[in-house]
């Protein structure tokens, strides 16, 4: 069975991953075929449509419009419904209901989706047609998520991780084994693998790395002081707009995000990272995790761009740490949410290859003119420079250690403020391909002119020597 390497880049490419000029905006009658780009038939490739479980899906979308006018309108919505009778209410909730089971099932079926041999076809709908051209040597993951419900229905949701976008692309609903299927599939295309040899591949195998045990991850949010700081905020804030304004509407307006903040620091986070698992496949690490949502997410292997290591005051005697990631173009940034420092950094070495973490050691900044420049913090700053990476550190309540391979560095730059200058400082700021930077603070002035020119010099002879980005090997 032959295979190809896909070489993949370090950074963002430009340019999109939809052919516009095809497809995109065409005005075109609902039995138009649209073709593949550049006047091709389609006929090698079979359309199909998404589960019959969608139209219920995009039913809700009229229905969350008339309650978002009713809400905005507010006092008028209200002495409506009560000058309303009942019978023109419930004439009323027919329509909307009639309205919402007409567009789900006319979205559902006129969406459908086909797989070539270069490209994923979405067309969408009904008077005027959009069809988006997804290139598969342009695909970095494929995730599959199962929301509550739809787990109740057996279906799932598969999401598109394509180089050079902020959204991702979805194919909400299609049967979890469909959904499976079409992963793999689209994963063995994007790494070389001929049509008929994609279709018999299946799912790659799995070795398992990291399972989150439970009580674990309850311990790590009950020691997190930013956790306790949002519940805090979301008992006090409120009751003090009350007591200032004396008005209800804008305690709500004031309760609501901040329920949102201390809901998503703590039980959200609970939910969401509920049974994390690490495994590692051809085409990537896979992460699993989700109480109610369970998601199906990918790294892709050579997409990061900077790790990130998390260890909040409170977790430093247990020696737990999280990992955080960024990736180009990517969404997924975590990628362990807590473990023992020696498990987190084994981890780490099969996302960086070769990277040891543990041998990693820090140069404190200058206390000479550091502790005048910023007062009692400047302890928690460090740089480290290795063959492989360059790292800094920063925080003293929560410690965030952040690390970029030389390969993936984009620009070096030295910055200096006026007080940094009168001290005889400066800050050397190493940019990324996905628009993070990371910066070593308060160095010897002469020691950030010599670093940066050393930087950019192992930043060109870490992309010379990178090993490309390949899938299935």
């Amino acid at each position: 069975m032959s295979r190809r390497g896909r070489a993949g880049e370090g950074g963002r490419a430009p340019g999109g991953h939809r052919d516009e000029g095809a497809a995109s905006e065409d005005a075109r009658p609902p039995g138009a075929d649209t073709g593949a780009p550049g006047g091709e038939p389609s006929s090698s490739s079979t359309e199909h449509r998404l589960h019959p479980f969608t139209p219920l899906r995009r039913a809700w979308v009229p229905i969350a419009a008339t309650a978002g006018v009713l809400f905005h309108q507010g006092d008028r919505a209200v002495r409506w419904i009560e000058q309303a009778g009942s019978a023109l209410l419930l004439l009323v909730m027919a329509g909307v209901v009639l309205v919402a089971s007409a567009y789900g099932l006319l979205s559902w079926w006129f969406t459908r989706y086909a797989v070539t041999e270069t490209e994923l076809r979405i067309r969408t709908g009904l008077v005027f047609r959009r069809t988006a051209h997804i290139r598969l040597e342009r695909l970095q993951a494929v995730d599959v998520t199962r929301p509550l419900l739809a787990r109740f229905a057996g279906v799932a949701k598969l999401k598109l991780d394509v180089i050079g976008t902020e959204d991702k692309d979805e194919l909400a609903f299609l049967g979890e084994r469909e959904a499976l299927a079409l992963r793999a599939e689209l994963l063995a295309l994007a790494a070389g693998f001929t049509p008929a040899e994609a279709a018999a591949v299946g799912e790659a195998p799995v070795r398992e790395l990291l399972r989150l045990p439970t009580p674990r991850l309850v311990r790590s949010l009950l020691l997190t002081l930013s956790s306790w700081g949002a519940v805090a905020a979301a008992l006090a804030v409120p009751v003090v707009v009350w007591l200032l304004s004396d008005n209800l509407w804008a305690t709500v307006l004031t309760l609501l995000p901040v329920l949102g903040a201390a809901w998503s620091g703590t039980a959200g986070r609970f939910l969401t990272e509920y049974d994390w698992t690490v495994a590692e496949s051809p085409d990537g690490l896979r992460l699993d995790h989700g109480l109610l949502d369970r998601a199906h997410e990918t790294v892709p292997p050579g997409r990061v761009q900077m790790v990130r290591i998390v260890e909040p005051l409170l977790w430093r005697r247990r020696g737990w740490v999280r990992v955080e990631l960024a990736v180009a173009g990517s969404k997924n940034d975590v990628l362990v949410p807590v473990a023992p420092r020696e498990q987190a950094y084994a981890v780490v070495a099969r996302v960086l290859p070769g990277v040891d973490l543990s041998a990693l050691s820090f140069d404190p900044s200058p206390a000479r003119g550091a502790r005048w420049v910023v007062p009692v913090w400047w302890k928690g700053y460090g740089l480290a420079v290795s063959p492989e990476l360059f790292a800094a550190r920063h925080g003293r309540l929560c410690r965030r250690t952040e690390i970029v391979p030389h390969a993936k560095v984009q620009s070096v730059r030295l910055t200096q403020g006026p007080w940094e200058r009168a001290r005889g400082l400066a800050d050397v700021c190493v940019d990324t391909g996905a628009d993070d930077t990371v910066t070593a603070r308060l160095r010897d002035a002469a020691e950030a002119a010599e670093l940066l020119r050393a930087q950019a010099d192992r930043s060109r002879t870490g992309r010379a020597t990178a090993r490309p980005d390949r899938w299935m090997t």
